[in-house]
């Protein structure tokens, strides 16, 4: 099997597994409790909080652990749009967004909120002149993922929080920053919540976060009980945030030499798969390496990534949290054209893909463009 859905899922490190194991089997104790192995697992928990907040220029009070990025995420949209509602109810997002957002707010929608797709600029990124127009007084929340899960839009992050915070002083900045850890320097700085999860960069499956700036008093997720936040209520997974700190850590450190290595690979894909005149590549040149998004012409993402997986090659159809069968809405805002909205599909990579699961891939695509292409 040749994995090439690194933006699915990852692999877990094994470091991050035997700290996982480590830190559980150690403490044995609740975070919550009072006595001695309670303050144990207590302090562990302090020890990876406060390596998360240095690692992403936070501060240990904002960090607030969730099941995934998906749970935060609904969690930021869903309180924000509740704290400032007051003061309004239009909300901007773009089309790029991951499902987690577009379902939050497509249930905002329902409860009478306004939501305004920004416009995008050729290359996918935000029109930051466009989205300036579109700011009103009644603007409170503008949600943005700093790396697409499809294309791999690199947006302005830094550019967009001045815009908004300048222009609207009620209005909150929500960063989904899943697909961009480990593949771009990732920074709290501009953001009002931003999310992640560890198992898009080596970690475990089952632990995200928010973060949250201090002053912003949003509805607790769950209420009852001592715990690590007033935010969300529960029993800390010490040994789950322990791994996950760890595995941000190794993102964080070894960010630029794994992106180069992957760059190569995305290059030397990008140069084997132009000899094909079928392929369409839908990932913009400014996207992150660790995305290729591609088409082919007249067959649909869903009916190649079959015939890929029928052979032993792992790819996705937009993110692995979308509907099936239906065209890219990342892809149709990009590139304009339905037709390649549904024809195309995602390739992950990652500074573990070796030379012979490329090469293999590209006698796979090779083969399918054979025998599905032209039937």
């Amino acid at each position: 099997m040749i994995y090439l859905d690194y933006s699915a899922n990852t692999p877990v490190d094994e470091a991050v597994l035997r700290r996982f194991c480590e830190v559980e089997q150690r403490c044995l104790g609740n975070a919550n409790s009072i006595h001695r192995a309670g303050a144990q697992a207590r302090a562990e928990l302090e020890n990876a909080t406060l390596s998360i907040a240095r690692l992403l220029h936070a501060q240990p009070a904002e960090v607030i652990y969730t099941s995934g990025a998906s749970e935060a995420n609904n969690f930021a949209l869903k309180r924000l749009a509740e704290l400032e509602q007051r003061h309004g109810m239009h909300l901007i997002t773009t089309p790029l967004e991951h499902d987690s957002v577009r379902g939050s707010l497509e249930a905002l929608q329902k409860r009478g909120f306004e939501v305004e797709l920004a416009r995008l600029r050729p290359d996918g990124s935000l029109d930051l002149e466009d989205l300036g127009r579109r700011l009103r007084p009644d603007t409170t929340l503008v949600a943005v993922s700093a790396v697409d899960s499809e294309l791999g839009v690199v947006q302005p992050i830094a550019e967009l929080s001045a815009l908004l915070h300048a222009r609207c002083p009620h209005a909150h900045l929500h960063v989904d920053a899943t697909q961009a850890v480990g593949k771009i320097p990732v920074s709290f700085d501009g953001a009002d919540t931003m999310s992640l999860t560890a198992h898009k960069f080596y970690g475990l499956n089952g632990i995200g976060l928010l973060l949250k700036r201090r002053h912003l008093m949003l509805e607790p997720l769950i209420h009852g009980g001592r715990s690590a936040t007033p935010y969300r209520s529960g029993t800390p997974t010490v040994a789950l945030a322990a791994s996950m700190a760890l595995a941000l850590e190794l993102a964080v450190t070894h960010q630029a030499e794994r992106t180069r290595q992957v760059r190569l690979s995305n290059l030397y894909l990008r140069q084997a798969l132009s000899r094909h005149p079928d392929v369409q590549y839908n990932s913009p040149a400014g996207a992150v390496p660790h995305i290729l998004n591609l088409s082919v012409k007249g067959v649909k993402g869903t009916v190649f990534q079959r015939a890929l997986d029928e052979r032993g090659v792992c790819v996705s159809v937009r993110s692995a949290c979308a509907s099936d069968g239906q065209p890219s809405p990342a892809v149709l805002a990009v590139t304009g054209d339905r037709r390649r909205a549904l024809s195309s599909f995602r390739v992950s990579l990652s500074h573990q893909t070796t030379p012979e699961e490329l090469d293999f891939f590209l006698r796979t695509v090779a083969e399918c463009l054979s025998s599905v292409a032209h039937r």
